[in-house]
């Protein structure tokens, strides 16, 4: 049988739908577990709107979520330049290069 994982990676765009990352399970959990906490957040940003608080209050909370947001964008990042760039470097795909430039400006508007 074939090893196939470095392959399902990332692939250039003509399969960009194929695509998908492969993360080791403790950090798909440590990514679900940031998420879920930062749903909580944003119900509980919902809550003090309906609840008329303070706007410095809420505001603060934003910012908060806002920053833990950007901790799973840069756990994602470090995965994604160690496995999908770097494999696909290693494969002579540099079209990998010019998506990283993308991503690494969406992130960065922030």
């Amino acid at each position: 049988m074939e090893d196939t994982t470095k392959e399902a990676t990332c692939h250039t765009e003509e399969v960009t739908s194929c695509r998908k990352s492969h993360h080791p399970e403790r950090v798909k959990k440590d990514l679900t577990t940031r998420l879920n906490r930062i749903e909580g957040q944003i119900r509980g940003i919902k809550g003090m709107i309906e609840k008329d608080v303070y706007c410095d209050d809420i505001i603060t909370q934003l910012s908060a979520t806002q920053s833990a947001l950007n901790s799973v964008a840069k756990i994602l990042l470090e995965g994604h330049l160690k496995g999908c760039v770097v494999d696909r470097l290693s494969e002579g795909d540099e079209a990998v290069l010019d998506e990283l430039v993308v991503t690494i400006q969406k992130l960065m508007k922030k």
